[in-house]
């Protein structure tokens, strides 16, 4: 039979005549893939949580790499993963998990710009380089430039905040919004704790005189300077502040409390599950940043077993856990594609001084489920140390390419930056052989 070309064909060939790209470079650029999945809950670890500690123990390995944690076996056979990740251990049927993560940045700020969007950094290999409008569009943003939802339904929302360092000169990292797009595809940011009592999202529902003034405030803002993009980046919030479905979805009250306490009372566990409610509310992306905990996060320089069992593993374990069974319990688990990943691993060998481990970027670990992912499986591994992938290595523009896939998109798909120029979604390449 004949493929004819969709009205998203025509529209996307028609935009790139002006570039020289035609509908036979549209429809040839790639293969049609199956969309398995219609959301991506991302669960970023930031900081750099230790690979050898969680996903990728080493027990053969001399004291000063093993380090002080046992191992457990898991629901995947041959697959043992560290002993404070005893829910996670019990569910690896339903994950995949790759252990040849590497990339060359041990850079917090620019790192996360590489994991976020598929692409290097501006400046690779540095912390004093904060958000720009030159970076290249976060993951979350560029799928809603590429399939826009309906008025009312945030494509991109990050909770609780947007990652920074205070060590770091940069402060804030960059990668986490449009870039280059604009305003109007930047993600709807909850900024704030849901575990906290009485939490509530500041303006949802508001609908007074108020509200409709500040429509007509960024109308006439947008009109005089229209290249900044206050309408259209305000316009969907000001939709999302009398949209019911979502409003319900940041209202955590209405949970049954036995469903929040599995999540666990914890910032980071709320936020898994009101991650849940916001893709069965519609939205495409949710990034659930690790929250800013006051202390180092995941960037465990110093104490490091001490902080990974107290602070770090326990609160992962029970949100990644409860969010597997809760998505599979309500039938969305094959529709959602959860990726549990931080910016780097850390060093194979301890820092006896202060029984520390230092940034890793060589080697390190993420873990996949749902989405079309086919679990119970290891993608990859790393040498007797976890020093270096063995085999399979995978950039960060993979992980991102493989986003994107099980979103039916693939990653040559053009797009047109700022300066007029098509440029391929990421520069990564998916990785297929991880799905059923």
């Amino acid at each position: 039979m004949p493929v004819f070309p969709s009205r998203r064909d025509l529209v996307r060939a028609g935009s790139l005549g002006v570039l020289g790209l035609g509908l036979s470079s549209v429809l040839g650029s790639t293969t049609p893939q199956p969309r398995k999945a219609k959301s991506v809950i991302l669960l970023f670890m930031w900081g750099g949580p230790s690979h050898l500690d969680t996903w990728d123990p080493k027990p053969d390995a001399p004291a000063e790499v093993r380090g002080e944690f046992g191992t457990i076996p898991t629901a995947t056979t041959g697959l043992r993963v560290g002993e404070h990740f005893p829910k996670l251990s019990t569910r690896t049927d339903q994950l995949a998990v790759i252990r040849s993560m590497t990339h060359t940045d041990v850079a917090h700020l620019s790192s996360v710009h590489h994991l976020m969007t598929g692409r290097l950094a501006p400046k690779p290999n540095s912390d004093a380089d904060p958000p720009s409008r030159h970076d290249t569009p976060h993951v979350g943003s560029m799928l809603d430039h590429l399939n826009p939802l309906p008025p009312g339904v945030p494509g991109f929302v990050s909770l609780p905040w947007a990652v920074s360092h205070p060590a770091a000169p940069g402060g804030v990292a960059p990668g986490q919004h449009a870039g280059w797009l604009g305003a109007g595809f930047d993600p709807f940011v909850v900024s704030g704790d849901p575990n906290a009592p009485g939490f509530k999202l500041a303006g949802l529902g508001e609908q007074s005189d108020r509200a409709d003034g500040r429509t007509q405030l960024l109308r006439q803002l947008d009109r005089r300077v229209p290249d900044v993009g206050y309408s259209s980046a305000q316009t969907k919030a000001m939709h999302l502040l009398s949209a019911p479905d979502v409003q319900k979805a940041f209202d955590l009250s209405t949970e049954p409390p036995k469903t929040r306490d599995r999540y666990g009372r914890t910032t980071h566990g709320q936020c898994c599950l009101m991650a849940r409610r916001l893709v069965e509310a519609g939205v495409r992306l949710v990034c659930v940043n690790w929250p800013n905990d006051g202390q180092t996060f995941w960037d465990t320089h110093g104490n490091n077993f001490k902080s990974l069992k107290t602070r770090l593993m326990p609160p992962a374990d029970a949100g990644f856990s409860a969010l597997l069974d809760d998505l599979s319990e309500r039938g969305m688990l094959e529709e959602t594609l959860v990726l549990w990943v931080g910016e780097f691993g850390r060093t194979p060998k301890i820092n006896p001084a202060n029984a520390g481990r230092e940034h890793w970027a060589r080697c390190y670990s993420a873990v996949l489920a749902g989405g079309g992912i086919q679990g119970g499986q290891v993608y990859g591994s790393s040498d007797r140390i976890g020093s270096d992938p063995a085999e399979k290595p995978t950039s960060p523009a993979d992980l991102t390419a493989t986003v994107y896939h099980a979103m039916g998109i693939e990653p040559d798909t053009p797009v047109t930056d700022r300066l007029g120029r098509p440029l391929a979604i990421t520069e990564g390449t998916p990785l297929k052989g991880l799905f059923s």
